[in-house]
């Protein structure tokens, strides 16, 4: 049996509905899709992206983010993006997502440090010349490939979930840290360069998304010079300080208007808007439809998925 095929036979008995369906391992997800979904603006949490039938692709500013059978996405920042989904009734989109947890990553870094494994674990990885991606595309090497399927194996048995479920997501996880994007995901550990004092730009941003932190607040706080700060802020995130804040803001609303029940003026409180009038105009040219009318739409296809 080929790859694919033991990991589409080992994939379709967890999934039984579209959308992300929580596994009997905390840190995975199962995803699903059995329609062409446009591109539309999303966040992922840190995260490795795992497609095993139709394909996604990602649009990060000016990048173009291609994640097919045979690859996986790494995830590292809870960046703003847009996603277009490629899956029909007939061959739906079917994959899993595993959350990568700092702890385990830093205790899996430590561990590599110092090993002579051929890897670059060092400070250099993450020079100003070299700095990494904090979203991107890896193909699966071999061993990748076979901790996939000794993490699916698992998610079907409920004794092996609960007792090797996450010795399996850590082998995943180590098989990334090995692979492409390894250094990536090293830089949110090791806390050195650029890259890390706009990680630490970007989570004081998403720990409150209604603080109007200017520019230079933000670059003082990074220990940066208001000029260096934008500059590399923009080469991570594909967008200004400003642009980045107001696109995590109205995917936050929609979240909000998704799942909770707060009306239009109190989702634009929640995300920091002063102004509804603004918030929805800035909504609708964002996502198509006004805040009302993409709840109102939302909620009609959960409802019609639920009959």
């Amino acid at each position: 049996m080929s790859l694919s095929s033991r990991l589409m036979t080992l994939i379709k008995p967890l999934i039984d509905r579209d959308g992300f369906t929580q596994s009997e391992v905390p840190a995975v997800s199962l995803m699903a899709c059995h329609h062409q979904v446009p591109r539309t603006p999303l966040v992922y949490e840190p995260s490795l992206v795992i497609v095993i039938q139709g394909r996604k692709i990602g649009y990060l500013g000016d990048r173009e983010i291609h994640y097919d059978p045979g690859q996986y996405l790494v995830q590292t920042l809870p960046l703003p993006f847009e996603c277009e989904t490629f899956a029909s009734p007939d061959a739906p989109l079917l994959g899993l997502s595993v959350r990568i947890d700092p702890a385990l990553l830093s205790e899996l870094v430590l561990e590599m440090t110092g090993i002579e494994t051929g890897l670059d674990t060092g400070v250099d990885a993450i020079s100003p010349s070299n700095e990494p991606l904090p979203m991107a595309s890896v193909a699966m090497t071999a061993s990748m490939q076979e901790a996939v399927v000794r993490l699916l194996r698992a998610l079907n048995d409920p004794l092996d979930a609960r007792v090797m479920g996450e010795a399996r997501v850590r082998e995943v996880i180590f098989e990334a840290l090995k692979g492409e994007q390894g250094a990536a995901l090293r830089a949110l550990v090791n806390h050195q360069g650029h890259y890390s004092q706009i990680i630490q730009a970007l989570t004081q941003m998403h720990a409150d998304v209604t603080q109007n932190a200017s520019v230079e607040v933000l670059a003082r706080d990074a220990h940066m010079s208001v000029s260096s700060f934008h500059q590399h802020f923009k080469q991570v995130t594909r967008a200004t300080p400003l642009q980045y804040l107001k696109r995590l803001r109205l995917i936050k609303a929609r979240q909000l208007l998704s799942h909770d029940d707060l009306n239009v003026n109190q989702t634009a409180d929640a995300v920091g808007y002063r102004s509804v009038a603004q918030f929805s105009r800035d909504y609708k040219r964002t996502f198509g439809a006004s805040p009302l009318q993409d709840r109102r739409q939302n909620r009609s296809l959960t409802d019609a998925d639920a009959s």
